[in-house]
Formats: C-alpha cells, structure tokens, sequence
C-alpha cells in the first residue's frame, strides 16, 4: 500500500505524479531491528532537494511519522522509499507546485552486497544530477540498453569523456595504492558515499577526474547506494575486474558496522 500523508493513496492521488513526473525522493534500506543507516542524512536531502525543486520547506517530522505509519506490518529488512511531490502540480504551470505532500511506499530488500554487476559505459549525464529526482527515463533507458548488450547495468560517462556514475549508485575506485577514488563529476551525493567516507578509517579517499580508460585500470571498482551497500563491479565494457580486493572487503565490513538510526 502507498500512502500519502499518512492516508491510502488513490489513482487521482497519483495520477499527477504519473503523468507530470516533477518530484523528488529518497530510498532508504531498514535493517530487521528497524533502524536506518543515514537517516538523518536521507532527511537532509529531502529538505534540500524539495527547497531546489518547490521552493518549500520540508517537516521532516512528519517525514517520520509517515514513514512509521507505511513501516508497521511490514516485513524487515526493506526498502522505504520517501516521495515529494505535490498532486496540484500542473504540467502547464509547474511553477506553481509549491505545496509539497509525502508519498510512501515499501518493498522488499535483498541481500548485501548483491552479486557483482557487470556495466556497460554509455555517454549520459543526468538533468539537475545533484537532485535525486523521480526524472529517470534517460537513467532507465541506458540501464535497458546495456541490459539488452548483456550487462547488468549502465556505467555513465559524460560529454568530456570522465565517468561520473551509474544508473541509480555512485561508483568509486580503488587505485594501485589502495586509496579510494570518487569521481569528481557532476553526480548525486550518495549517502552510503557519505557514510562510507566517514566511517573507513585507515582507508584514504580522495576525489579525482577518472577518464573511461583510467577506469578501467583500476585495481577495484564498485557500486554503491543504500539499498546494495558496497556492490563489486566485475567487468567495464570487455575490461575484466577483480572483484575481490581488501579495501572493498573493509568497506564492505564499515558499511554493516555502521549504527542505525531510530526514526
């Protein structure tokens, strides 16, 4: 069940937000135990990113008090997914979508990591990309397209020839040193990203331009989000990767170490 402001969504609810697609959102993993890693950062990008695409301000109280009330009954671990919108929106005069409204939904979790995903580069590069915005036709196409060439997913690179991410994850590197490379791109700032950088200590991060080229001679690549953690990548177009590495394996074991939140 979906639910808008705490109440059963119906079609006219969603009819907007199916037709007119102006909204934004965030996905957050619960654990059995129904905490949240990163929910307060999950809670500062709803607040930003609905000031850049309504101008509103955003009550993350009642953020949580929705997500509690879509929570109960649920079986755990799962995935919440928090959409802003505003069912008034209008495709004539989307400046006036200044009355935000919280959409709920809930599905099921996998398993962390999942397998290693093989990606397929594709030239891309999303629209307002710092926004984790509902706007995902280009994102899906490109995962189609390299689904249908045999891979598991896009690996995008943009119009200057520097990998930026994926099709729904940030990627990161691991280099012959053992320090781990973020793309200095025009991306989304991932929380698990975050948590990542915050928590792996010993581990060095730095940001740097990665061409496709220097991707690819990586001593480790990986996709990272809430939902898969820290995810292998095994292949880059024909280019082979390991996809075991100790910088990965202590990532990976930062990323579970790290204590939920309550909401």
């Amino acid at each position: 069940m979906l639910t808008l402001d705490g109440q059963p969504a119906s079609a006219a609810d969603l009819q907007p937000l199916a037709l007119t697609n102006l909204a934004h959102f965030t996905s957050m993993r619960v654990d059995i135990d129904g905490s949240i890693r990163g929910l307060s950062l999950h809670m500062e990008r709803l607040v930003r990113d609905c000031k850049i695409v309504f101008g509103a301000d955003l009550d993350t109280d009642r953020v949580r008090d929705f997500v509690r009330q879509g929570l109960e009954g649920q079986d755990r671990p799962c995935t919440v997914r928090v959409t802003i919108y505003d069912p008034k929106v209008d495709m004539g005069r989307p400046a006036d979508a200044d009355d935000p409204h919280i959409l709920v939904s809930v599905r099921g979790a996998g398993t962390i990591p999942p397998a290693p995903l093989r990606a397929m580069s594709i030239t891309y590069e999303r629209d307002l990309p710092e926004v984790k915005h509902t706007g995902l036709f280009g994102a899906l196409n490109a995962r189609r397209t390299a689904q249908l060439a045999g891979y598991g997913d896009a690996l995008f690179v943009d119009r200057d020839g520097y990998v930026s991410e994926g099709g729904t994850w940030n990627v990161g590197f691991v280099d012959g040193e053992g320090t781990v490379v973020w793309p200095k791109a025009l991306v989304l700032p991932g929380v698990t990203t975050a948590l990542l950088r915050q928590h792996s200590t010993g581990i060095e991060h730095r940001t740097a331009t990665v061409t496709l080229d220097q991707a690819k001679g990586m001593a480790a690549a990986f996709a990272t989000n809430t939902s898969i953690g820290v995810r292998p990548l095994s292949a880059i177009d024909d280019t082979t990767l390991p996809t075991e590495h100790p910088v990965m394996s202590a990532l990976t074991d930062t990323y579970l170490s790290i204590t939920g939140e309550v909401l």
